[in-house]
């Protein structure tokens, strides 16, 4: 390992240096993620290899939550809670391995173009960017931190196939875009698109052949495929659930001074101008942006095409997140997906920490010489870091324990989510059941036995059947046989599960299996990991190990 490398390992490490502490940072959605993580390992511990059902939310009726939401935190955290580590820890942890994972391939991508010093120039901009530190301590955002984290990881991998052409970086740009879908589904899309087209540019101006186009392409499908899991049912069954709709994009576009004024608050970024969390690019940032427009101006035909590529996606970026770019939200439909337009953010630090290496190694190329330029290059490694030491750190902790959040009503009787976000369009009026299964009509008597968090062993007896009411919220794939034949249920005008038992001594079985569409996207996700895996076993790494060590 180079001396570059660690010291942006060290970097990043002192820039997450507060989640070393003890207790919870008091963000947005973080207690949101304890809940998560906690529903999550338990069917994961279940035997569930990739839980849908969050067993004890709704008044313990269940949701849907992890058919929509992305896994890859969840599983993060569960491999750590398996190793001992608490689920608060865990949420810290997630932010720490994620914000290294994001600098060290920043300095990958970056030394592609601008050389070890200029990649060391562009990983600090990306680690020490205002958003970054938004993310962590203020909005708790932990799957947009993961999509950071390989969001240079996917650009490297990219350019390294766009270079060569070797199939091994066809393998990694896939499972780089699966990484960044299961961190965090709406940042893909963002970043599926600015990649794209960040490709398309490539291609076309270095004149490729069309087998380049053709491995990007299928680097692009292969991630998808991986990814398919996660993304296909929580596209084509979003019919099923209601409330994710509910910010409405209009009333959340930043002020441009927002964009370019420093401020720092914890606020919601519709609330109050005085306590709104900030939305500012970052003063190191901008001015980087500034300097290179000078720069580009002035030597012009010198630079390279790709610099301008990033440049002119800056002043694209930050025009689609003013209101004078209404026109286009209300108008191209995936924009809306995004919901806020100060997301675009995440692109910008990107872009302006790209940039930083790109004028670092323009006036490393230049005729300034001697303590000038080793107080420039101290000046880029400083300047970062000083104007955002006050963002990288939360206010206070809550000094608080896992039993905290999931003994407490208000955390786990909802559905872990804003305005009950993610409940089923069948469910009612919700009031906690002392029984799991009551009987509406009928004598007789029912025993259950539950098995895992997603089946259910039923017996019943009755001289003339029952009518059974179960505390389970209906959902497309719940269901119930009665010795292998499939018996109906429906949902109560309240989302309950509903069915009848036939009259004397029945042994039932309850439980949520994939639905069609849920059983194709994983059968395409595996067949598409037994393809890379092979890929991986049959390719030759070494010319890997030698580009990034």
């Amino acid at each position: 390992m180079n001396k570059y490398l660690i010291s942006v390992l060290l970097l990043s490490l002192f820039s997450l240096r507060a989640l070393f502490h003890s207790g919870l940072p008091p963000t947005h959605d973080g207690e949101y993620h304890v809940i998560r993580f906690y529903e999550f390992f338990k069917t994961l511990s279940s035997g569930v290899l990739y839980p849908r059902w969050a067993l004890d939310l709704n008044q313990g009726m269940g949701a849907p939550l992890f058919n929509y939401v992305y896994p890859l935190p969840n599983y993060f955290s569960s491999l750590l809670h398996f190793l001992g580590v608490s689920f608060v820890d865990s949420f810290k942890a997630n932010f720490i391995a994620a914000g290294v994972l994001g600098s060290v391939f920043m300095y990958f991508f970056s030394r592609i173009y601008f050389r070890e010093i200029g990649a060391v120039v562009s990983s600090i901009f990306y680690t020490f960017a205002p958003y970054k530190f938004l993310d962590v301590y203020i909005r708790g955002s932990v799957g947009e931190v993961w999509a950071l984290g390989f969001f240079p990881a996917l650009f490297w991998a990219l350019t390294r196939l766009m270079e060569k052409g070797n199939t091994a970086y066809l393998s990694l740009s896939a499972v780089f875009l699966a990484m960044i879908i299961f961190s965090h589904n709406i940042l893909a899309v963002m970043i599926f698109i600015f990649s794209a087209f960040y490709s398309l540019f490539y291609l076309i101006s270095f004149r490729k052949e069309k087998i380049y186009f053709v491995k990007v392409l299928s680097s692009y499908l292969l991630g998808l495929s991986l990814s398919a899991v996660f993304w296909i049912p929580a596209i084509l069954e979003k019919k099923y659930v209601r409330g994710l709709d509910i910010f409405d994009f209009r009333s959340n576009f930043p002020e441009v001074y927002q964009l370019l004024i420093p401020s720092w608050g914890s606020g919601f970024s519709s609330g109050s101008l005085s306590g709104q969390m900030s939305l500012q690019v970052g003063v190191a940032n901008l001015l980087v942006v500034f300097l290179s427009f000078l720069v580009l101006i002035k030597l012009r035909k010198k630079i390279k095409r790709e610099i301008l590529f990033f440049a002119v996606s800056f002043l694209v970026v930050l025009f689609l997140m003013t209101k004078k770019s209404l026109f286009l939200w209300e108008s191209v439909p995936l924009l809306s997906y995004f919901q806020f337009p100060w997301r675009l953010l995440s692109l910008e630090i990107f872009i302006t920490a790209f940039l930083a290496g790109f004028l670092w190694r323009v006036m490393a190329k230049s005729k300034i010489k001697g303590r000038v330029k080793t107080f420039i290059f101290v000046l880029f490694l400083v300047l970062p870091v000083l104007l955002t030491l006050g963002y990288s750190r939360p206010a206070y902790y809550h000094e608080r324990q896992d039993h905290y959040y999931t003994t407490k009503a208000n955390f786990i009787s909802g559905t872990n989510s804003p305005g009950n976000s993610f409940n089923t369009i069948w469910a009612g009026k919700i009031n906690k059941q002392s029984e799991k299964f009551e009987i509406l009509s009928g004598e007789g008597k029912i025993n259950y036995k539950e098995k895992k968090g997603n089946l259910y062993e039923l017996y019943s007896q009755s001289p003339n059947g029952l009518k059974i009411r179960a505390a389970i919220m209906y959902f497309p794939g719940w269901k119930l046989y009665l010795d292998g034949t499939e018996v109906k249920i429906i949902p109560d005008s309240n989302g309950q599960i509903l069915f009848e038992t036939p009259s004397g001594k029945n042994s039932l079985t309850l439980r949520l299996e994939n639905t069609p569409i849920q059983f194709f996207s994983l059968i395409l996700s595996l067949v598409s990991g037994a393809l890379v895996i092979t890929l991986f076993l049959r390719l030759d790494y070494t010319i890997i190990k030698r580009r990034l060590l």
